[in-house]
């Protein structure tokens, strides 16, 4: 017999924790300090900072801040007290969902109080164990974990790939017929690692050939995908394909919270039937104020999202134009893709930070096969043209020192500046 806590401390952190004691502080659990926006200090020095999906600079607008200020002091941070169905109901909760159905185009919808649990607890209420999963393979862990409390069938097809998925498709119905069970269908409108768009209008057409329920996961896609941001599956015409559409507040909204929209007698299902939100305490009167507010700013100003994506446009056409692979983000999520070893993206990220004054985030092995380096770049309406001018040079002097080896030395010593807290 093993003893849980021996076997944690021998092996500590797991594929990524283990990097832990010289990592921590710096490449992860880095302290962005100041205002949210395309300025923050990191360590004492101010950065040129591309890695929070503030998509439209709602962060740090005045009227949101005066917004969240003003809902802490009319209501305080505990109103309301319990669990929606038992004391929690607000006139402002119910309003709040009204206005993110219409906005997204749905019947209705129903907030969650985070995105990751809310996620997980969709795919609760909607399968049986009879019912049969086919599901993208670069879905987010808030999907893959909701798929481990399922106990039926499922199956995954190839990221993005309409053969792939109808393969999938089929084998799922023979499953599914055999078992009297149902066909669920889960995807990502953006996906938020590469930036690539889930092909919905394709995706829905194949309702035409299998009957199933469409689950999308749009939570990089509100506010920056479609006519006025109304999401990916806008973008796509599909809306109306879409049978359960999932988004967060974390991205476009700059706060807390999520919603699942769909028709209305679904949503009153939910309503009754999601652990994650039945058992816990409504999302708090302040966060839910300024939520009204940032969808106030979102209706009446298109120049946001307008402004995000000319910043978006000049900088991914400033990569491909000097040769940069940023794969096939259709999105603002802009990854540049480079070879390296781990020890090369440690000195290139170091050397950004600290002789260019340029935050981005890093993603390396074990989240990406070896000799693979992601640097992803989160442009949002709050940046600028000379922002982006700047970054494009900057990326052009670390891509000539990764191809003349001079990040080919052994890994900095941050046990001195990565691990107080």
């Amino acid at each position: 017999m093993v003893n849980i806590l021996d076997r944690l401390h021998k092996f500590a952190g797991g594929p990524i924790g283990q990097h832990m004691s010289n990592a921590h502080g710096y490449f992860t659990f880095p302290k962005l300090e100041g205002d949210i926006g395309p300025r923050m200090k990191f360590r004492g020095r101010e950065m040129l900072n591309w890695s929070l999906n503030n998509y439209l600079g709602l962060a740090n607008h005045p009227e949101v801040r005066k917004a969240d200020a003003q809902g802490a002091m009319d209501f305080g941070m505990a109103a309301p007290m319990g669990a929606r169905m038992m004391s929690g109901q607000t006139r402002w909760h119910e309003q709040l969902e009204r206005e993110l159905a219409d906005f997204v185009g749905k019947e209705d919808a129903f907030l969650l109080n985070f995105g990751y649990q809310g996620m997980i607890s969709i795919i609760d209420v909607l399968l049986s164990p009879r019912d049969v999963v086919v599901y993208d393979a670069e879905a987010h862990a808030c999907i893959i974990d909701g798929l481990r409390m399922h106990k039926g069938k499922r199956f995954v097809f190839q990221h993005n790939d309409i053969d792939s998925l109808r393969k999938q498709l089929s084998h799922a119905q023979a499953v599914a017929e055999e078992s009297r069970g149902g066909i669920l269908v889960i995807t990502e409108g953006v996906f938020g690692m590469k930036g690539d768009l889930g092909p919905l209008d394709k995706i829905v057409a194949l309702k035409r050939e299998f009957d199933f329920t469409l689950l999308v996961d749009d939570a990089h896609g509100f506010g920056t995908m479609g006519p006025q941001g109304r999401g990916t599956a806008a973008h796509f015409g599909a809306t109306e394909g879409v049978d359960v559409l999932f988004n967060t507040f974390a991205k476009s909204m700059a706060g807390i919270g999520a919603f699942v929209a769909s028709h209305k007698w679904l949503i009153d299902i939910m309503r009754y039937n999601m652990r994650s939100q039945l058992y816990a305490k409504s999302l708090p009167m302040p966060m839910v104020i300024g939520a009204l507010k940032r969808m106030e700013l979102i209706r009446n100003h298109p120049e946001y999202q307008q402004k995000l994506w000319t910043i978006v446009n000049a900088l991914q056409k400033g990569f491909r134009e000097r040769g940069f692979n940023i794969g096939d983000t259709a999105s603002p999520v802009t990854p540049v893709y480079m070879k390296g070893g781990v020890e090369e993206a440690t000195n290139l990220v170091v050397d950004l930070r600290e002789n260019f004054g340029l935050f981005c985030s890093v993603v390396v092995y074990p989240v990406i096969p070896k000799g693979e380096i992601i640097l992803r770049i989160i442009p949002t309406a709050a940046h600028t043209l000379e922002d982006v001018e700047y970054t494009l040079k900057c990326f052009d002097a670390i891509r000539d020192k990764l191809q003349n080896g001079d990040y080919q030395r052994p890994m900095p010593d941050m046990s001195d500046m990565s691990l107080g807290r």
